[in-house]
């Protein structure tokens, strides 16, 4: 893999799950039109900020979150959504690092959490919409083009799928250590970005290499593919 600059900080966010009549549904919150990510649909979340404490150095690949990115993964939900999360209720789920040209380079940790109850009252400063839907419709609807999703939003929500019960799937995600990805854009020829790789991948450590080896996002036509060799 190509050397990447590295990161300057961490952010949080919580895929919060709740039973819903065609299986499992998760919280999307549309951001605005403008700024980092704009009219993407997102997990709630947010920058690590000094009150949450000091993350240190996590090494590669991470353990046991930090608690300051658990306490940041609460604040930032209930700063965007007045959802009020248990710090000891999130389980880590993955962590993710950008790719090689990201001009934001943190470090975001993904949590799971169960949904506590209580309205979600949006702050109108950063969302303009929510969602709770379930893992496939959210696909299909990317795929359709009727919504923005982000790499690691769509991979979140395709290891989602055919999830029953909320339960379950945090019980899941608490059963296994966070999956680290540090991703790497591949380019086409044109410039434009063609997929996003993870380790794993062939041609993650050279891109010239040939193999039958996969771990990538196809990203340059919809609907994206998920590649992942057993």
């Amino acid at each position: 893999m190509p050397e990447t600059p590295p990161v300057h900080g961490d952010a949080a966010t919580v895929v919060i799950l709740r039973d819903g009549p065609d299986g499992v549904e998760v919280l999307l919150l549309e951001r605005h039109g403008r700024g980092s990510f704009a009219g993407a649909w997102a997990f709630p979340g947010g920058t690590v900020d000094p009150e949450d404490g000091i993350v240190g150095d996590v090494g590669d690949p991470p353990h046991e979150p930090p608690l300051a990115v658990r306490r940041a993964a609460v604040r930032e939900t209930l700063e965007e959504t007045r959802i009020a999360l248990d710090v000891d209720a999130l389980v880590g789920l993955s962590v993710w690092v950008p790719p090689q040209r990201a001009e934001k380079r943190l470090r975001t940790w993904f949590f799971v959490a169960a949904y506590p109850g209580g309205d979600v009252v949006l702050n109108d400063g950063e969302h303009v919409a929510f969602a709770w839907v379930t893992p496939a419709a959210a696909l299909e609807r990317h795929g359709a083009g009727e919504l923005v999703l982000f790499p690691p939003t769509w991979v979140t929500l395709h290891g989602l799928l055919g999830a029953e019960k909320a339960a379950l799937a945090v019980a899941d995600a608490a059963s296994r250590a966070p999956e680290f990805y540090a991703s790497l854009q591949l380019f086409a020829a044109d410039g434009k970005i063609e997929a996003v790789l993870w380790a794993g991948d062939a041609q993650y450590e050279n891109e010239a290499a040939i193999g039958p080896a996969r771990h990538r996002l196809q990203v340059s036509a919809l609907p994206w593919v998920f590649e992942r060799s057993e």
